[in-house]
């Protein structure tokens, strides 16, 4: 299996500890893979956390990485109104970027 492109925040990283960040994507691939819970509901999860820390950029890729894996539109608006619930207006704004083409 080849490993995926590690995402724009960690890449200055990767000229100076390339061993680091292919240790940390094996372990993000791990960790996001089909288990127990589905990837696409992993993926999910991982969006509401970007959209209540405030990471746009993150919802966005998160939630295309989501539909990916076979998440729903409707799926997506579920987690974006739970994003809401517990994060209140500033997540709700963050979360829209789930609909945001990257």
């Amino acid at each position: 299996m080849a490993q995926p492109t590690p995402p724009p925040w960690i890449q200055p990283l990767q000229q100076r500890d390339p061993k680091f960040v292919e240790t940390y994507m094996t372990q993000r691939e791990h960790v996001l893979r089909d288990g127990a819970i589905p990837a696409k509901y992993k993926h999910l999860m991982t969006m509401i956390v970007d959209a209540l820390q405030s990471h746009p950029d993150g919802v966005t890729n998160i939630a295309n990485r989501a539909r990916g894996a076979g998440a729903s539109e409707a799926e997506i608006q579920e987690a974006v109104e739970v994003a809401y619930l517990f994060g209140g207006t500033p997540a709700l704004v963050t979360a829209m970027n789930a609909f945001k083409s990257s």
